[in-house]
């Protein structure tokens, strides 16, 4: 059954705005908060080697313009099955992870409105698991719904984002960012640290290429909201983090379950913390939205090139994989009830290193593929081999800074699914 192209430039750049917003920007500043104003180093240098890696995956679409699947059908395209095939199992990781994480921020977010939620982990798991279903049935009915979920959140979200940045401009206190740096760490590692905490924030600016078999005139959609998304994003994640760390002491900073919340509240009172509080809750909500519609999206076309089990290929009479979906939002929800007897921010903190470093492989493939199939294709430029090379070693270097304890865990769950692989490959034989 064929899927009709329904997503068109509006709702493929909110889905690569709303993907990247609230994966990272709303709880952040807290994680952040330890390291001081030697972060915002970190989100300069993670926001160029974003842009690097949103010019790769732009090209790869214009390449590739009905290939589905982002990363895993780029690398199929480039490197073949097995290559591909680790890169489906490490985004498929990457992803129910990242919604674990952005589950885990939208409980933190609606602390401000239900206190007990920040104490009580069994209301926290439920509220969460709440969200993670609700959704889940939306994007089982159709990407069309979900799109115009995607949409609204989207606006929604971007509104009281820039109220509170522009307003906490104008009240910035500098000795907030001195000293520079507030850790324990050298300047190189702290930033090294910083930049793969960031690098977090800009996950999902692949997420356009995705969908691309339902895209309106992909070769051109998909390329400018990868693009445009990626530019929106990271003007205002800079912005708004000087405006939350130049309004928040640090000690405080590194402590708040809603930072954007506590900066709103500083300059207008009590009540401007319930409205930006609610402009996360929403945040958050759309953010997860638009993971969830991507979550069925890899597996799916995996199973097509019979690289992952053929029930993750089957469509609904709406052109859905459902079982991806569901299957994934399973995993996700054992992940967050896992992890929730942590505190709300070490929670957080876990799970978003632990999703940006298997989203890396699959980066580094993507990188290495757009490079064979556009020298294949003679149309690999020496600034596109120049922006490609960049876009690897910054992904290199991300992964350096992800710690031995989430390389150990994020090798062990990617070696992991090397067994599945050998018993799909057998019994195609």
């Amino acid at each position: 059954m064929s899927q009709p192209k329904q997503i068109g430039i509006w709702t493929a750049t909110s889905l690569v705005i709303g993907n990247m917003i609230a994966s990272g920007l709303f709880m952040l500043p807290a994680t952040l908060g330890a390291y001081g104003g030697i972060s915002l180093i970190g989100w300069i240098i993670s926001g160029m080697g974003a842009m690097c890696l949103a010019l790769v995956f732009a090209w790869l679409s214009k390449l590739k313009p009905e290939a589905t699947g982002g990363p895993y059908a780029y690398t199929h395209a480039g490197m073949g099955d097995f290559a591909s095939y680790l890169v489906a199992w490490g985004y498929w990781i990457s992803v129910w992870c990242t919604n674990a994480a952005i589950a885990v921020a939208f409980v933190s977010y609606l602390t401000a409105f239900i206190p007990a939620l920040g104490d009580n982990a069994f209301l926290s798991v439920g509220t969460g698991l709440a969200a993670i279903w609700f959704l889940t049935w939306i994007n089982t009915q159709g990407v069309k719904e979900a799109g115009v979920v995607q949409v609204i959140t989207t606006i929604l979200k971007i509104v009281p984002l820039v109220v509170i940045t522009l307003g906490g401009l104008f009240y910035l206190n500098s000795d907030h960012f001195t000293p520079f740096n507030l850790s324990s760490q050298s300047t190189l590692s702290a930033v090294t640290s910083t930049t793969t905490l960031t690098l977090f924030a800009f996950l999902g600016l692949e997420c356009a290429t995705i969908p691309s078999g339902q895209v309106i005139n992909p070769e051109k959609t998909v390329a400018k909201a990868t693009i445009i998304g990626t530019l929106i994003t990271t003007v205002l994640y800079i912005a708004s983090t000087v405006a939350v760390m130049g309004l928040i002491p640090p000690d405080v900073l590194s402590q708040s379950k809603a930072p954007f919340a506590d900066a709103a509240a500083s300059i207008w009172g009590e009540n401007a913390r319930y409205l930006v509080a609610g402009g996360a809750v929403i945040s958050t909500f759309g953010a997860l939205n638009g993971w969830i519609m991507v979550q069925g999206q890899m597996p799916y076309a995996a199973a097509r090139d019979k690289l992952f089990p053929r029930i993750f290929a089957r469509e609904s009479k709406k052109g859905i994989p459902v079982f991806g979906i569901v299957m994934s939002s399973v995993l996700v929800s054992v992940l967050m009830s896992m992890n929730f007897s942590k505190s709300l921010a070490d929670t957080y903190t876990f799970i978003i290193l632990l999703s940006t470093l298997t989203v890396l492989l699959p980066y580094l493939f993507s990188i290495v593929s757009f490079v064979m199939i556009g020298s294949k294709q003679k149309k690999l430029s020496p600034v596109k081999y120049i922006v490609a090379t960049l876009a690897f070693l910054f992904s290199m270097w991300a992964i350096i800074g992800s710690g031995e304890e989430i390389v150990f865990w994020g090798f062990i769950l990617l070696m992991a699914g090397l067994p599945f692989y050998a018993f799909i490959r057998i019994n195609q034989d």
